[in-house]
């Protein structure tokens, strides 16, 4: 099969590898139609693999091929996407994939491939953040209302980005608000998810840090922020939060790396690590990848914009170069692997 290798820089490299067997009875080999890319797919290589070419998709959508012994819930010619254990072989930048039952999940009729393909990674992401890190009350609490507004306002901190926009419909689901969202050139997008009714508003930190901060203490009219989802964590994006957070416990989880510097007395910090529910969090993974496909299905739940970046394999430079380069805004890159020069029609 062809697989694209990434290293540093980002290089790319196109190679025949086998295809994979099934790692252990609870992992299903899938044939990948559509791949996701993430910025953490030019990240680690440039910060932790040095030289070493390695395959760093995580974002699967396709056709089950292969189940194992203890797989209960797939069959072969399954429509499913999956979510690779980070940093392990056989990722998505290829011709098949491997993922564990868990962290795979059936794709409703109504769903592309394509915007399958958008959704694993990140949107795990933002389900770990909200409900492991933050704590805050899960959609199908006692405590979560349909009809009374769950009165905790949260700051979502780049809500175009993936993870931010799966962070507000999460937050949406469970009742949250005000949602005081911070967006840049895909605000206007954002803004047609929220409710304004219930204060919800969308701050545009390209305003400058002064207006960032005085847009979020607008939206909280005197209440205290105790919750921030920290979706692009950066330190102009730390500092922002640090003035805003409550001094009394008030929390914010970031996305990447941990703070050295920023946050005041009384205000504290957790990151948020999407591997985790290959770990200690497999129930949680579990659970919320099958309620993903539900509100996907009955429409509650929406994939991010996606862009389809030509050729296939060829186009994992590119898209990652893009990333990179910060151009991504309010869409996720996905290749259709069916378009990788020198792939055998029939083999497939």
């Amino acid at each position: 099969m062809k697989e694209a290798l990434v290293s540093k820089g980002p290089q790319v490299e196109i190679v025949n590898t086998p295809i994979p067997s099934l790692p252990s009875p609870d992992h299903i080999l899938i044939r990948v139609v559509v791949t996701g890319t993430n910025p953490k797919d030019w990240k680690l290589p440039d910060l932790y693999e040095q030289d070493a070419r390695t395959n760093p998709g995580d974002d699967i959508a396709g056709i089950v091929h292969t189940v194992g012994a203890n797989v209960f819930e797939f069959k072969p010619g399954d429509r499913v996407a999956a979510f690779h254990e980070m940093r392990t072989p056989h990722g998505s930048f290829a011709e098949y994939a491997v993922a564990w039952q868990h962290t795979t999940f059936h794709i409703p009729s109504n769903i592309s491939f394509e915007e399958a393909a958008a959704l694993p990674l990140a949107a795990m992401t933002s389900v770990v953040g909200l409900y492991d890190r933050l704590r805050l009350p899960q959609p199908w609490s006692p405590e979560v209302s349909r009809d009374e507004v769950t009165d905790i306002p949260l700051l979502i901190y780049g809500a175009s980005s993936a993870v931010g926009f799966y962070g507000l419909q999460f937050a949406l689901r469970s009742n949250m608000h005000p949602l005081i969202c911070v967006a840049g050139s895909a605000k206007e997008y954002v803004r047609g998810f929220i409710d304004e009714s219930k204060g919800d508003v969308v701050v545009d930190y390209r305003d400058g840090p002064e207006a960032t901060v005085e847009g979020i203490k607008k939206a909280l009219k005197g209440r205290e922020l105790k919750y921030a989802l920290d979706a692009v964590s950066l330190p102009e994006s730390l500092d922002n939060i640090a003035e805003v957070l409550s001094t009394d416990g008030g929390h914010v989880t970031l996305v990447l790396g941990h703070p050295k510097k920023g946050l005041k007395e009384g205000q504290k910090y957790s990151v948020t690590m999407v591997g985790d529910v290959h770990n200690d969090h497999r129930d949680l993974g579990y659970v919320y990848f099958r309620y993903i496909a539900r509100g996907l299905a009955e429409g509650w739940f929406k994939p991010q914009r996606v862009e389809v970046v030509p050729g296939g394999l060829g186009g994992v430079r590119k898209a990652l170069e893009d990333l990179k380069k910060g151009r991504a805004s309010g869409v996720k890159y996905v290749m259709r692997i069916e378009e990788t020069e020198g792939l055998v029609k029939g083999d497939r």
